[in-house]
């Protein structure tokens, strides 16, 4: 029977490692900007500022937000290997993701995102013969954007992970609570959609990217 072999491990070297670990309040969430034809949908609204807001000052409102998750979709082979099944990948799968912003007191963060919610749905109607209530919803290359990311750094400011994601548009936007209570600063919770993500890691010259699944047309 073999003996197990335990390693030593000085003092020092632990600190070491553990001292070298990430952590989760170090990062950044920018929008750079929205497509002009959503910008100009919010002027409407009475949103002048959203290009500069969105830019500057949103990221720093960002309270809470996560790095992705993606996962494979997977089949499964029974008759290889003396009946032994086994799993193979075929489709790549990106979950949906949350940013929570606080609520300036001009509601900005919030009428911006309730702004590009309502420009995706933009028009009703009803219909003149079964009387019936429908919406129209604008094409997605109308309203979802590619300059939405996060980046992930330590404690030396150096850039060590920035998720670029693509094609994205918010999904939903959570209640907000209030109460006579306690007063609390006001959040907002939305969960945005996105084909893709691109990732960049430090020293890396070209983004890896998440190749999008070939399918038959």
């Amino acid at each position: 029977m073999a003996k197990g072999i335990v390693q030593r491990i000085t003092m020092d070297e632990v600190k070491e490692k553990l001292g070298k670990l990430s952590l989760t309040n170090q990062y950044q969430v920018n929008f750079s900007s929205l497509n002009k034809t959503i910008s100009d949908y919010l002027q409407t609204l009475g949103i002048d500022n959203a290009k500069n807001f969105l830019s500057r000052d949103l990221g720093l409102l960002c309270s809470d937000a996560s790095l992705p998750a993606s996962a494979f979709a997977t089949g499964e082979v029974k008759d290889n290997f003396m009946g032994i099944p086994q799993e193979f990948a075929h489709t790549r799968l990106y979950t949906d993701i949350d940013f929570t912003f606080y609520v300036d007191e001009d509601y900005t963060s919030l009428n911006i995102f309730e702004g590009w919610m309502d420009y995706i749905s933009d028009g009703a109607d009803v219909d003149p013969e079964t009387k019936n209530f429908y919406r129209r919803f604008r094409y997605p290359d109308d309203y979802k954007v590619n300059t939405m990311t996060i980046t992930k750094f330590e404690k030396n400011l150096q850039r060590t992970l920035m998720y670029e994601f693509k094609n994205a548009f918010p999904k939903s936007i959570t209640s907000l609570p209030v109460t006579y209570g306690t007063a609390d600063l006001l959040k907002v919770t939305v969960n945005f959609n996105y084909d893709r993500y691109v990732v960049t890691r430090s020293g890396s010259t070209q983004p890896e990217y998440s190749i999008l699944p070939l399918t038959n047309s």
